[in-house]
């Protein structure tokens, strides 16, 4: 057996039906490399692991867990990677897949770790706490709308396939859950400079109740500030808008 840690972010899926959904969604795309991400108990481990012709590859940091997964699932011996998915650099050479339930305390920073392997990163199903999956898959003009929205869909399209209740976790977390799907979109705003347009886009959030003007003042040329654009707030920027402000920046 194993224990749950708290400061893990440790909850483990235990509906069966949740399981099989989300392999399910996986199963409606190809790929040949696979990447779990905090297996865990193995709750979706037993679903992946007599996929064919698939390289499967599991990250967790608990060793505890590590030993339970060999113990129960012999066939994942060789294939996991006992690591913070957060320090490791990409687990295949080539495109690849990743699902994972994710540990909410850090499942943000997974979302930019995903995007920083974009060129690598196919699709992506995870489940999140419902507030953060909403907020990835948000448009302009909502009050969820903000950074991870605009980096998120600057690279791929963004899905929210279901909710998931409290219930269907050990110990249920206090909080709703739901599962979302990335699908690569190719940069289809041509975005050169990764790092200066998330610089952009958390300036323009990090005051999001004013217009742009204020924030971003610093870093445009003062003909470029009559633009009408930067008497908006930038919740009501679409991603292309973003990346025109992008073109412009100092």
């Amino acid at each position: 057996m194993y224990t749950l840690k708290k400061s893990l972010g440790q909850h483990f899926l235990k509906d069966e039906t949740v399981c099989i959904r989300i392999v399910e969604a996986l199963n409606a795309h190809q790929y040949s490399q696979l990447l779990e991400v905090g297996p865990g108990g193995g709750a979706l481990t037993k679903y992946l692991k007599g996929l064919v012709g698939v390289d499967l590859k599991l990250v967790e940091i608990d060793a505890e867990k590590v030993a339970f997964l060999l113990k129960a699932y012999p066939h994942v011996r060789g294939k996991i990677i006992e690591a913070d998915i957060l320090e490791i650099d990409a687990p295949f050479s080539g495109r690849f897949t990743l699902i994972g339930n994710f540990p909410y305390n850090i499942s943000t920073q997974i979302v930019f770790k995903v995007i920083e392997w974009r060129e690598q990163v196919e699709t992506m199903i995870g489940m999140f706490q419902k507030e953060v999956a909403v907020r990835i898959c948000s448009g302009p003009g909502s009050k969820e709308y903000g950074i991870l929205s605009v980096i998120s869909q600057a690279y791929y399209t963004t899905t929210y396939l279901f909710d998931v209740d409290e219930n269907c976790f050990n110990p249920p977390p206090k909080v709703k859950s739901g599962v979302i799907m990335f699908e690569d979109a190719g940069n289809p705003f041509g975005i050169s400079n990764h790092k200066k347009f998330k610089l952009l886009v958390k300036l323009a959030f990090g005051q999001r109740r004013k217009q742009l003007r204020n924030p971003l003042k610093p870093y445009f040329k003062k003909e470029d500030l009559l633009d009408p654009i930067f008497t908006k707030r930038a919740e009501q920027l679409s991603v292309l808008d973003f990346v025109e402000l992008l073109k412009k920046m100092n």
